[in-house]
Order: C-alpha cells, then structure tokens, then sequence
C-alpha cells in the first residue's frame, strides 16, 4: 500500500483501484483523500496519476464495443436484469459503505436500490426493440408512384465509448441509470464518478466485474482525476455530464468535443421550484401535502440533489402561515450519525462541500433573511458536529423576488431553500422562468384550471412537472424522483440535454441513419416486411409454421369473399351496431355514402375468416392484437374481398417460469382488396403468439 503524507504524519491508508484495460490498477503518487462525512476520518486515498487514458479509451473501443454491437437488444436487456439481480445479493455491503457518505437508510435506499431498480427498468426495454442489433425506427415512407422506391430510418450503435463524469450526490444511481442506457444500446462506457465519494461506486464496480456478467471493456472505472481524457474523444463517443452548470459547460467547450462534434449531455444543478396554488388554503390535504413535501426535499440527501426545491413560491397572503407550518415541519427533523434509526438527515458528503455551502448561503443572505436554522451551530445525534460534515436544514425569505433576484441565480447545494411570495398564477410562472431552466418543478393544487395554467405556462423553461393533489398523494413518486422511463433532463441552466426518457434515452447511443430502396431491398435490411415488397408465397399455410420456421414475408394470398347485404344485416345483429350507413333503408342523401356499407369490423372479421387456418390444431397459441387498424375506402353489397397477409416481424419471448411455452409474438400485415385491387379498403397489423 502506497503512504499518504497528512499535515503533521504519514498514515499508512488503503487505496482505491481504477479498473481499465481489464484491470484493477492503482494510480501513482500520494493522491487524494477520502474521509468518512459522519466522522471526518480519513478512510481511503486515490489517485489517477500515471494511467494513460487514450489507452483506456481505446480498450473500450476496440474490446468492449465489439462485444457489445454483436448482442442484440433482448440480450442486451437481459444482461442488465442479471446484473440487477446479482447487485440486489450485495446490498449489505453497499449499504454499510453508504453510511460513510453522510447518507441515512432512506438516502442509501434511493441511491443504491434506485440505482438498481433503474437496470430493471431499463432491462425491461427491451420489449421495445427487436431482437436484433439494430432497429427500425419509426414509419417507412414510400416515396414512388408505382410504390417500387421507399426509405425507412434505423438505429445502430455507435463505434464509440460512453464517457460518464458524475457527481458526488448519487455514487450508485449515478452510474447505473446512465450505464443501464449505454449497455442496452450497446456502447461500453468509462465512469468517472465524483471523487469525494468514489469510494462507493468502486465498491459496486468491484461486485460487478467479479460477476462476470458484462462482456469485458463493457464498463471501466476512474476513481479520481479525468485527466487528459477528453483530450482524446471521437466523433464516435458520448460524454455525460451531472454536475454544476460552470463545470458543465466549461466540459462542453472542450476543443476536442467542439472539433470531433462529440455528443454532450449535461444534467446540471438546478434553481426548481415548487409552487403553492392559491386555491390551497391551510386545513385541505394538499396544503399538508405541500409542507411535507418541501421538508422532504430540502432534507432528503442533505439536500444534495440535483432535483431538490431550491425556490418555494406561495400566495402573498399566505406567506405567514406557510412560513410557521414550515418552520413547525422542519423543527421536527432529526439530524446526526445516518446509523442511528432516529436520524431523518444525515451529513453533507464531506468539509469541502459544507464550505462551499456556506458561501453559497452568504451570498444568497445579500437578498434574503434566515427564517429556520443557522449557519453557526447545528444538534445532532450519535456524532460530532465539529468533525462531522453536518448542517442545519436553512430556509430563507426573500421578501422581494423581483427586485432581488440572486435567489433565482445561486443555488446552495444543501438542505436550503428560499420562500418568496407571488401575486396570482402569471406571476408564479414568471418566477418560476427566472431560473433561467429547471430539471423539474412542482404545482400542489386542487383546481385544474390552475394546474392547467401552470403546466402550460411553465412547461417550455422545466423538464418534468409534478402536479400533486390529494387524488394522487398515496401514488406520486415526489418532486425530486427522476424515472428511467420519463426524460430527465432541462433547459438552459439544467443543461439542455435528457439523460432517460425511456427508448429516448436509448437513442442518444444510437446513430440514426436512413436508408433508401426498393421495399423488398429494405425488407431484406432490416428484417421487418415493408408493405410492396415482394412475398414468399406458396408452400404450407403460414399458421402452420412454429416462431422458428417463419420467415419475414411469408405470405399468403386468400380467396375471395362476396360481401352482401345480407352479411351486412347480421353483423348488425350479432353486435349491436346498428349505425345508420349499415342500414339498408337509410336516405343516403348528404351523406358519404352512396348506399349501405359493411362495418369495418365486418371486413375484418371476414379477412380472419380468410387468412385463418381453420379447424386443426397448429403453432399459433392465440390472438394477442390488432395494431394500425384503419378502414380506407367503403365496401358495398355486391363487392368482393380478398386478403395478402404477410410475416412482418418476430419478437420473442422470455419465459417468465421454467414451465411456461417457449414462444414468440409475429406481427402479420394484413392488407384487405376489393374487386379493383387497388387501393386498399383496410389495412392492419395483427398480432399471434406462436410457439417455437
């Protein structure tokens, strides 16, 4: 073990490793201590020094990228629940070093198993994309007359490397909702978590390169300095960024990332706010809901989130009263050791923080008074304040928001927030604005009109808006609870970019390229039937192939079917739709119609007639549904009918128990003609699980 020369002795301290190149390797030189934020004790050293990081990225590159890219989505998706599996085997020891960030059980739970509950999530995608290593993306455009030169989009992933430099706040949600996107995607990535609290992603990293369950060069860990590292990015790579806005966009004007046009994303702290509507008056539920949730915001994490309240807007006429139910809430707030059950808030991650803190207060107390706590003494339990990184929870007025506007400018990044009083709903959202971009703000209000006007109103300068009323307080995942499958992200001082959102998030590790060509060449590419491409015919009924024997544009052209009046009638019957167009007698004067017309679900149901294998049985286990079901042009008594119905794309399925069917869902287009042949009087998208 290499020495740490303190001020006064030279102490002999573990060190954190780096892992890269498929190793764990410790950096040269003294490095960088790591203290306990409960207890101010020194608990590690790290250091960079020495690595070459050209080298590292390369290694991604070249080992990890290639292994991923071979995968497809579902294996990709599956890979990631694995992982979420075997982390969940190891929450003790997580646990037990998460205390020493200053973090209580609570805090812990949403860093760590909201970390892990975000690969689940992410995993769960998987559904969304085929089982491929790439995937269409959106609609296919036919761009002929004679219907023989069409252009699709598809999505592969990048040849690069995902570079994620995190802040300190969330050591292991930090790095797993953002690796979680990367690897479904199918880029490797580096992580460079913040230093001061690297101690616990290592701690994770360590569990997840002993599982074996990511390819290697999948995933790479810096515990310290970035170094010289974006000296060396690629056209090809994407860096993320969490953190603060300066450091945010001093990153983003690196020369490489401007010259290589490298894909940044920056999630930055931001000034969100939360607003008290004024139909809330003191005594309804949402009026306890909005205390709770402030005291919740500004206490959980030590206030250290990037999500958390940092401006409370209220009705001028009820600043009195949410000042004393704030107060009254915040008094109640035990802070100390996070290991005592007791304890609701813990320490902030280290001194350095706290200092940072504390001038970030003095500047903000230019324009506002401290109405709740003290910058000078704070109680705590089970722990020493003097040693500890602790601080009072801090709530401020500013009496004169429009005139005094540091409050919307400076951001403390602890438990502290500013109340400042508005005049009716134009003014909230005005104020709201001044931040100049939130990651997400609140509206607590039982009326719609007001909710309406504050979301519409407010929408263009937040990335997420909460509106909580009584309807949803049992359900609602609070303020400050980002959600894989929602955008996270914000405007203008939030950084500007989306770190989830669901397949969004997944495609920003994707290239979109689109392709020309006849239908039939982009249906041998990309592996969906595109509608005039030409069809495998002949040979046995589709219906009579298992998941694994179909291929895309088998195709079956039916028979005829006569539709009458007759049929019309008894359709009317049998389900009750008795519009007045399927009646026979009905005027037809001023309508669309010359004369009686079959329901569309008549036709539909006579193209299943058509197309569906009767009578024996065969691999199709049922009928899962009907997509992009649309009725192009009316068909008349006298008409005939007849279906193409085509293989359009295979998705399989994960067995959920060892007992369960193996099988897969095929997706069929089914394209319903008339006598003319063209065009189309239906077309739809039907769906049948079939075993393999």
């Amino acid at each position: 073990m290499p020495y740490f020369a303190g001020k006064q002795r030279l102490l002999l301290m573990p060190q954190l490793h780096n892992y890269i190149t498929g190793k764990w390797i410790a950096g040269d030189g003294e490095g960088q201590a790591l203290f306990n934020a409960v207890t101010g004790e020194t608990i590690a050293i790290t250091s960079t020094k020495g690595l070459d990081f050209n080298a590292v990225l390369q290694y991604a590159r070249t080992v990890g990228n290639p292994a991923l890219r071979k995968m497809t989505f579902h294996e990709r998706g599956n890979m990631l629940k694995a992982l979420a599996l075997y982390l969940r085997e190891h929450l003790p020891l997580f646990y037990d070093t998460s205390y020493k960030t200053g973090a209580t059980k609570a805090d812990s739970w949403v860093d760590i198993e909201g970390g892990i509950g975000n690969l689940f999530a992410n995993a769960s995608l998987r559904r969304k994309f085929p089982d491929t290593t790439f995937a269409v993306d959106g609609d296919t455009h036919i761009l002929g007359k004679q219907n023989t030169f069409a252009a699709t989009h598809i999505l592969t992933p990048k040849e690069g490397v995902a570079i994620h430099i995190n802040a300190f706040n969330f050591p292991v949600w930090g790095m797993l909702e953002k690796i979680a996107v990367n690897l479904l995607a199918g880029m490797p990535c580096v992580v460079k978590p913040a230093t001061v609290t690297s101690y616990l992603t290592e701690a994770v990293v360590q569990k997840i390169i002993a599982s074996g369950i990511l390819p290697e060069g999948a995933l790479q860990l810096i515990c310290g300095s970035a170094g010289d590292m974006l000296k060396y990015v690629t056209a090809q790579d994407v860096v993320t960024f969490t953190g603060s806005a300066y450091t945010g966009q001093k990153l983003k004007a690196h020369p490489q990332i401007i010259s290589e046009s490298v894909p940044f994303n920056m999630e930055a702290d931001s000034l969100n706010c939360m607003v008290l509507a004024p139909d809330v008056e003191p005594g309804m539920p949402e009026w306890d809901l909005f205390i709770k949730e402030v005291r919740k915001e500004m206490t959980t994490k030590a206030g250290q989130k990037c999500t958390a309240v940092r401006r409370i807007f209220v009705p001028d006429n009820k600043l009195a009263d949410v000042s004393r139910s704030l107060t009254a809430a915040l008094m109640q707030t035990v802070i100390g050791n996070p290991l005592n059950e007791k304890v609701r808030m813990g320490s902030l991650a280290g001194q350095e923080q706290r200092n940072e803190l504390f001038a970030q207060v003095q500047q903000l107390l230019a324009a506002s008074q401290i109405i709740y706590g003290s910058l000078d003494s704070v109680e705590v339990v089970d722990a020493d304040a003097s040693t500890g990184a602790f601080v009072s929870p801090l709530l401020l007025l500013n009496e004169t928001p429009w005139q005094q506007t540091v409050s919307h400018e400076v951001e403390a990044f602890g438990p502290v927030s500013t109340l400042m009083p508005y005049r009716d709903m134009e003014e909230a959202i005005a104020l709201s604005k001044m931040g100049k971009g939130s990651l997400c703000s609140s509206i607590i209000t039982a009326s719609e009109k007001h909710a309406r006007a504050y979301v519409i109103g407010a929408a263009s300068h937040h990335g997420r808006i909460l509106v909580l009323n009584n309807d949803c307080a049992k359900e609602n995942t609070g303020h400050g609870s980002p959600l894989p499958l929602l955008v996270h992200g914000g405007p203008g001082r939030a950084g500007g970019g989306e770190e989830m959102g669901g397949i969004r998030g997944v495609k920003h590790y994707l290239q979109r390229t689109a392709v020309q060509g006849s239908p039939t060449m982009l249906t041998a590419i990309t592996q969906v039937y595109q509608q005039y491409a030409k069809g495998n015919t002949g040979g046995i009924h589709p219906f009579k192939k298992t998941f694994d024997e179909l291929a895309i544009g088998d195709q079956l052209i039916t028979d005829k079917k006569l539709i009458t009046s007759e049929l019309i009638d008894q359709f009317a019957d049998l389900s009750g739709d008795h519009f007045y167009a399927h009646i026979a007698g009905t005027d037809f004067n001023g309508t669309m119609f010359e004369k009686q017309v079959a329901h569309g679900y008549l036709l539909m149901s006579l193209a299943a007639g058509l197309f569906v294998d009767s009578y024996e049985k065969n691999p199709v286990l049922l009928n899962y549904g009907i997509d992009e079901l649309r009725f192009t042009k009316p068909v008349y008594p006298g008409t005939e009918i007849s279906v193409r119905f085509t293989c359009k794309e295979k998705l399989p399925q994960d067995k959920k128990e060892e007992t369960d069917i193996d099988k897969g869902i095929v997706k069929w287009l089914v394209e319903i003609f008339d006598d003319t042949d063209e065009p189309l009087v239906g077309v739809a998208t039907i769906l049948t699980m079939v075993a393999r």
